[in-house]
C-alpha cells in the first residue's frame, strides 16, 4: 500500500488529499465531546497518514473544534502540511439558530476563526450555510476582500443551489462546493454535481457514509448516545429505519463478495464519481480511520459499477436526510437570489 494520492480540487490551485477528514463528531452532535488527547492522536495519525486535508467549523462545539485543531497545529508544527477548511455562516442567538452573511459578520468569523485556529490564513474558506435575507453577491464580495487581503486563499459554499452557485462563482471563483453526497443521498446528482463540473469547481462530499449507516446499517441506532443528533434524524427512526435497511443489507451482500466491508464499498463508490470529488468521512477512531484510507486502494469494475447503481437507484429512501432546522441548499433557495442586479 501506498501513500495517499493528491489531487487538485478545482481549478484555482488549490491541492488537497484525495480524501480528507471530517473533525465535527470530535466536539459536536455525534454524542458527548470524545477525549481531545485522543481525538489529538487521531488528528496526527491521519496527517502521518496522509490525510492532510482537514475539515471544521465555527459552528462544531460551537467554536471547540477549530480550538482543538488550533492546538495540534500549533503543539505539533503541522501547518504547513494541512490544507484546513472550515466554515462561517451558521450561530447560536440564544436557543436560535441562525444564518448570516452579511459583510461585518463575515469578516469578525473569519477573525475569530484565525484565532482560534492559530493560523495567518485559511485555506479554504467556505459559507457553511446561505444567507438568503441578503444577495449571496454581497457575502462573496468580502470574502473576495478576505482573499485579497491573505486571510483566507479560496472560497466555498456548503448546501448552496445550483443559481447560487453560478451567482456566487461570478463575483470571484469558487474552489469547492461542500454538499451531502452518498448512495443514500443523492439529491445534488440532478442539478448541483453538473453545475460544479461546468463551472471547474471541486466536489466536497461530506457524510459519504450516510452518517455511518452504511457502516453499520440499522444496528447503528442502539449504540448511540441520546445526545447524539442522529436520534432525531428521520431516517433514523425506526418506522423508515426498517425501510432503509435495504440499501445496507445489498451493499453489504455485494461488501462481503468483494472483499471488503461496506463502508468501504460505500466510500470506493463515491471516489470512483470523478477525481474532481473528495470525500471528508467522520471518525473518531484510528481504526475506522484505517479502514477509510484502504478505500483508496479499491477499484471497481464499471460491471460493479453498474450493481451499486441499480442497488442505490431500485431503493427510494424515506424521509429527509437532516433534522429540518439545519436547511438543506432545497430549503435556502428564494426569490430575493434570483431578482437582485449589481
Amino acid at each position: 500500500m501506498t501513500g495517499v494520492r493528491r489531487i487538485k480540487l478545482g481549478s484555482q490551485g488549490l491541492e488537497v488529499s484525495a480524501q480528507g477528514l471530517g473533525c465535527n463528531g470530535m466536539s459536536a452532535f455525534y454524542g458527548a465531546p470524545k477525549p481531545e488527547p485522543e481525538m489529538i492522536k487521531l488528528i496526527h495519525h491521519a496527517i502521518k497518514s496522509g490525510v492532510t486535508f482537514l475539515d471544521t467549523s465555527d459552528f462544531y462545539g460551537p467554536k471547540t473544534n477549530e480550538i482543538l485543531l488550533g492546538k495540534r497545529l500549533l503543539k505539533g508544527g503541522a501547518r504547513e502540511n494541512v490544507e484546513l477548511g472550515t466554515k462561517f455562516g451558521i450561530k447560536y442567538e440564544g436557543d436560535a439558530m441562525v444564518i448570516r452573511g452579511d459583510p461585518t459578520y463575515v469578516r469578525a468569523a473569519c477573525e475569530a476563526s484565525l484565532q482560534r485556529l492559530g493560523v495567518d490564513c485559511i485555506d479554504l474558506y467556505y459559507q457553511h450555510r446561505i444567507d438568503s435575507r441578503l444577495p449571496i453577491e454581497i457575502t462573496m464580495g468580502e470574502l473576495k476582500k478576505l482573499v485579497e487581503e491573505g486571510k483566507i486563499k479560496y472560497i466555498g459554499l456548503s448546501e448552496a443551489s445550483a443559481s447560487t452557485i453560478r451567482r456566487a462563482h461570478v463575483v470571484y471563483p469558487l474552489t469547492a462546493i461542500q454538499l451531502e453526497w452518498s448512495l443514500w443521498s443523492r439529491d445534488v446528482e440532478e442539478e448541483i454535481i453538473p453545475t460544479c463540473r461546468e463551472l471547474g469547481i471541486g466536489i466536497v462530499a461530506y457524510s459519504p457514509l450516510g452518517r455511518g449507516f452504511l457502516s453499520s446499517g440499522p444496528k447503528l441506532i442502539e449504540k448511540l448516545e441520546d445526545s447524539d443528533i442522529r436520534k432525531c434524524m428521520p431516517r433514523f427512526q425506526p418506522n423508515n429505519l426498517e425501510y432503509n435497511k435495504i440499501l445496507y443489507e445489498r451493499v453489504n451482500e455485494m461488501a462481503k463478495k468483494k472483499g471488503c466491508t461496506p463502508a468501504q464499498l460505500s466510500l470506493a463508490w463515491i471516489h470512483h464519481q470523478g477525481n474532481d470529488v473528495v470525500p471528508i468521512p467522520r471518525t473518531t477512531k484510528i481504526e475506522n480511520l484505517e479502514e477509510n484510507i484502504g478505500t483508496l486502494f479499491i477499484k471497481l469494475t464499471p460491471e460493479e459499477m453498474d450493481e451499486l447503481e441499480s442497488i442505490a437507484s431500485s431503493i427510494s429512501i424515506k424521509r429527509a436526510r437532516n433534522i429540518a432546522s439545519m436547511l438543506t441548499y432545497r430549503d435556502i433557495e428564494t426569490p430575493l437570489l434570483s431578482s437582485w442586479s449589481a
